[in-house]
């Protein structure tokens, strides 16, 4: 990951409102975790992250932070997401719930190995 690219995360983070900005430190930390190879840099004006293909991007709303992790969601994570997802693989947190830090390492890690595999 260049340091450019680490800024400009990094100044999407502290841009968002004070109540947030913890959450997103979360999810880049958990993303991070996962594929620590990752590229990481802003696409549609959002975190994004890839590793030998697209992996997730994150963002934040109103009301809500959005997880979005690329299609297709195994069906697993999709049952137990099932409450929280909002399209093929959006899932939505309000700002006050926990987020399940563990179980969205394991949907990064789950897409880090579809993507090797693919080449």
């Amino acid at each position: 990951m260049g340091r450019a690219a680490s800024n400009r995360v990094e100044a999407y983070i502290a841009g968002a409102p004070k109540e947030v900005r913890g959450k997103l430190k979360q999810l880049r930390k958990a993303i991070l975790a996962a594929a620590p190879e990752a590229e990481e840099k802003i696409s549609y004006g959002m975190p994004y992250y890839s590793y030998k293909g697209r992996l997730a991007y994150f963002a934040y709303f109103k009301n809500h932070v959005s997880f979005f992790a690329m299609p297709p969601m195994p069906e697993e994570y999709r049952r137990e997401l099932k409450k929280r997802m909002t399209g093929k693989a959006t899932i939505r947190f309000d700002f006050k719930e926990k987020l399940p830090v563990a179980f969205l390492k394991n949907i990064v890690k789950a897409r880090v190995k579809r993507n090797s595999e693919k080449i």
